[in-house]
């Protein structure tokens, strides 16, 4: 299995605050969370996690919003701070503050819309960043495809490079498998609780805003080799 661990930045100084802020804010909700207990951690995620049941019959619309700030492990939270710090600093620098912090909010309702619309009668509730990051990832792919991703191979920690088009590649087939196979029933309750589909359904939106962020923003850097235009 293989991490990824940095990647190329843009040059020129800029620095990412809503990114940091993000990561801050998810950061102390999941502190927050384990000072609650078991019973505690339990109630809080059923309250504010979103649950496809209770979102198709129109009640907790609050929860899309809420739920993109949970977290349900500690692996869970690393891997998606991981990738937020990886590949969220890059767009922010090129389409500014406030319009990433709209991206990414956006994506993440994008994200558990396509999750409850493959499942609409699920009361597990689901939360967590990576739909909203799977978004992040996909507007990566099209701005930065050739950018090297630092990546750590975790058996023999080996670390090496791959560019961008690669690496989202392989991770973006690896959730369509997953996600296809878990239409089935009985794949869907074996599927480890992950809500592919959020990652799917985040990543196509990403792409898409790709493509508008690079016609609109990309005059102002140098997408090659990601320096400032000057």
């Amino acid at each position: 299995m293989i991490f990824p661990i940095g990647d190329d930045n843009i040059e020129g100084g800029f620095k990412p605050y809503v990114s940091y802020a993000l990561i801050g804010i998810n950061v102390a909700i999941f502190l927050f969370q384990l000072t609650l207990g078991s019973e505690g951690i339990n109630l809080f995620l059923n309250t504010y996690g979103t649950i496809p049941d209770e979102i198709a019959g129109g009640t907790d619309l609050f929860s899309l919003i809420t739920s993109m700030f949970l977290h349900g492990g500690w692996m869970h939270i690393i891997g998606n701070m991981l990738f937020l710090w990886i590949f969220a600093d890059n767009i922010e620098a090129i389409i500014g503050s406030m319009a990433f912090l709209m991206f990414y909010i956006v994506g993440g309702l994008f994200a558990s819309g396509a999750h409850i619309l493959t499942d609409p009668n699920s009361l597990i509730p689901t939360v967590g960043a990576s739909g909203a990051i799977s978004a992040v990832m996909g507007t990566y792919l099209v701005m930065f495809p050739k950018s090297k991703i630092k990546v750590i191979f975790i058996i023999f920690f080996t670390i090496f490079y791959l560019p961008a088009y690669a690496f989202l590649g392989l991770w973006f087939v690896q959730q369509l498998f997953s996600g296809v196979g878990s239409i089935a029933p009985q794949a869907a309750e074996e599927s480890g609780g992950v809500a592919w589909w959020a990652h799917i359904g985040g990543f196509v939106y990403g792409v898409i805003l790709g493509f508008i962020f690079k016609k609109f923003f990309g005059h102002r850097y140098n997408l090659e080799n990601k320096s400032r235009s000057v």
